[in-house]
């Protein structure tokens, strides 16, 4: 990992690429303390939350998952939950169990590509994705921590920072309200185990602290695992895909003024799982931390800087030999950066945004190259570099009666700086190496649009935007295997772009209903994509595009004590190829469903009580670029219970898969690996 020096000097960094903002916040701090002198001293409630949401939210495709819903997912992942929006997909079908971790990357409306994400993932405003590979680490973001999720499905980047190519997830912490701070129940917490003897348990203990807050919560989840090899295919070798996982997160929230609050947070995580054979042992470690300021005065202005410490290995073992053929065992990265918006008071009606943001992400692959037959080391190969993303953007929302107008500007300063990839063989003597020359770029991105309240109960809105995506570390620089098929990196990537418009329509025809339904069409530009190039050889490259056409819908009843929520899409999306790619024009993109949906029934007969049931359905999709391996569609069902029994205590019942469908994850070569089986849960969960 990185040392603390280093990262001493990352954190410096950070506060020197927004020391240009500083003099606005001084300024909002100085006017909100003015703006108390001579008035009674009032309570100062801290909320722990960013600025309210912009005005602007209205006019994209967006759905909120309240903590109801996050709460009780059959499997208690965060990935699950998030499956319940249609166009949420991994790069695996495999949950964050019994997946390869840098094979994580999430992204919105079946945009398809690798396994980097092409969504960007926010925790209380921070990037989470890995700054090596571009994953998101599932395993470390507890859904009980959580008071609310938004996915903003397209967009473009606005004010959220290159990355948010297809869309945005923001997380939003639990607040002390929901934590039970101040109803005197400072504690929450839950406890399962499951029937192959997987366990889970996580918790949080909240505390005044002043007028403020703090929070110190952890979760554990460890179990065998199950099989992920089908039965016919199993040998000696294979393993069940056995996983521990902890992460420990504490947050402190203190005023420093009646409309200004302090914000600081750190998480610790590790995360370890076994995949297919024995031996073939990954892990996943990573240190953060965060400071944000937010002032709700009369300019208001939230201010963040982060640092992110991460490391990721993993063990190769021969499908064939079943001996270690590849050591990655180190992968040291770090992640930094900010991010400072002011909203200036201006003419009534308008919600101005004006701010920068900064990213920089640097790491290095180490690993160790071993003969299948001899088991003596043939190659030591490195390979990293460092990225990084300078942006100004500029955003207005006009509320003009029943009509919101919005439109913003986004200039981004990109570098690709130090790539090298060098090979020496077991004497030292130079294989191969690659030193790519460092470059630059600016970008400018836009979006605008518009929602009209048409009546009391129906809203038309359309928009059309831009967006941006560096290539990853992993991209340019770091190759892999996953045997037969040898991927290549390529160190010439060039940024995605992404072009995109929609309609869509909001419509509530009784109080108790509320449908939406949003038409698409986006277009990502140099799509990055793992092409085939020769058999089992393939090299990651720019695609000229990839379209995808579509139609989003979602639907949210409530009818007393029951409640529904669905949610489906369809999406078109083919690849654009010509050059070396013209074979694959009109191809799919792999991992890419045509369909993909959800429902969820629930009934709440009393404080405490839920009962809930939730179909997944997802469409067949292709392994590869060439359209040769199928990953049939599958629908699964699952179940989830919560019983008052005594005070603040329930009973926890949980089933994933209840039918037992066999959903097929990965096809390489007819070698099939399989998601979750049939698992039933069961526990108790105190204060939630």
């Amino acid at each position: 990992m990185k040392t603390p020096s280093r990262l001493a000097a990352s954190i410096t960094s950070v506060a020197i690429a927004l020391s240009a903002c500083s003099p606005v916040l001084a300024q909002s701090i100085e006017g909100a303390n003015d703006a108390d002198d001579g008035e009674e001293a009032a309570e100062i409630i801290v909320s722990g939350e960013g600025l309210e949401p912009a005005l602007s939210n209205i006019v994209y495709s967006a759905i909120t998952l309240e903590r109801e819903q996050i709460t009780s997912s059959g499997s208690g992942r965060i990935e699950d939950v998030l499956r319940n929006v249609a166009g949420f997909q991994q790069f695996r079908r495999s949950d964050s169990r019994s997946a390869n971790p840098s094979a994580q990357g999430v992204t919105l409306r079946a945009l398809g590509g690798n396994a980097t994400s092409r969504a960007l993932v926010l925790l209380d405003g921070v990037p989470i994705s890995d700054p090596f590979f571009g994953y998101i680490p599932l395993s470390s973001i507890s859904p009980d921590g959580l008071e609310r999720i938004r996915v903003t499905r397209g967009g473009g980047s606005g004010p959220f920072g290159a990355g948010a190519l297809a869309g945005t997830i923001e997380l939003e912490s639990a607040g002390p309200d929901t934590l039970g701070l101040r109803s005197g129940a400072p504690f929450t917490g839950s406890a399962l185990v499951n029937d192959r003897g997987g366990t889970e348990a996580s918790g949080a203990i909240a505390q005044n602290l002043g007028s403020g807050f703090g929070v110190i919560s952890g979760r554990w989840d460890r179990g065998p695992g199950f099989f992920t090899t089908p039965a016919g295919q199993r040998v000696p070798a294979s393993a069940r895909a056995a996983f521990d996982s902890w992460q420990i997160g504490i947050r402190g929230v203190a005023p420093l003024s009646s409309n200004v609050e302090l914000q600081v947070r750190g998480s610790v995580f590790d995360d370890r799982r076994t995949l297919r054979f024995e031996g073939a042992d990954s892990s996943s470690e990573g240190q953060d931390a965060s400071l944000r300021v937010v002032s709700r005065g009369a300019w208001e202005v939230d201010a963040l800087a982060y640092v992110q410490a991460r490391n990721f290995s993993n063990i190769v073992i021969s499908s064939t030999r079943f001996v270690r053929v590849l050591d990655q065992r180190n992968t040291p990265s770090t992640g930094l950066g900010g991010k400072i918006e002011v909203r200036p008071p201006i003419a009534e009606g308008h919600d101005l945004r004006i701010g920068t943001d900064y990213r920089r992400a640097d790491g290095e692959l180490q690993e160790e190259a071993y003969s299948a037959f001899t088991g003596a080391l043939r190659e030591r190969r490195r390979a990293g570099g460092t990225n990084s993303n300078l942006g100004f953007f500029l955003e207005d929302d006009w509320d003009i009666g029943p009509l919101v107008l919005t439109g913003g500007l986004r200039a981004d300063y990109t570098r690709i700086d130090n790539g090298f990839f060098r090979a020496v063989d077991a004497s030292n003597v130079l294989v191969s190496e690659t030193v790519a020359p460092d470059r630059s770029d600016w970008a400018v991105s836009w979006r605008a649009g518009a929602s009209y309240y048409a009546t009391r109960r129906l809203d038309l809105r359309a928009a059309a935007y831009t967006g941006l995506r560096l290539p990853t570390l992993n991209e340019l620089y770091r190759p892999f295997v996953v045997f037969p098929v040898v991927t290549q990196a390529n160190a010439a990537l060039e940024n995605e772009r992404l072009r995109g418009f929609e309609i869509g329509v909001n419509w509530q025809p009784v109080n108790e209903v509320v449908l939406s339904v949003t038409a698409f069409d986006n277009e990502v530009e140099n799509a990055i994509a793992n092409v085939t190039i020769a058999p089992n050889l393939r090299q990651r490259q720019n695609l000229p595009a990839i379209e995808a056409q579509g139609i989003e819908g979602a639907a949210a009843v409530q009818l007393g004590n029951v409640s529904f929520d669905a949610s489906i899409a369809y999406t078109d999306a083919v690849i654009a190829g010509e050059g070396a790619s013209l074979a694959l024009d009109g191809n799919r993109p792999p991992q890419t469903p045509e369909i993909s949906g959800s429902a969820t029934l629930a009934w709440q007969p009393a404080s405490g009580w839920r009962l809930a049931g939730t179909v997944r359905h997802v469409g067949a999709q292709f392994e590869d670029d060439q359209e040769t391996a199928i990953l049939p569609a599958a629908t699964t069902l699952d179940l989830f219970a919560q019983i008052p029994i005594a005070g603040r205590f329930s009973v926890i019942a949980r089933a994933e898969n209840v039918f037992d469908e066999e959903v097929v994850t990965r096809n390489s070569g007819g070698a099939i690996d399989l998601g979750v089986p049939r698992t039933v849960w069961f526990g108790v969960r105190v204060g939630l």
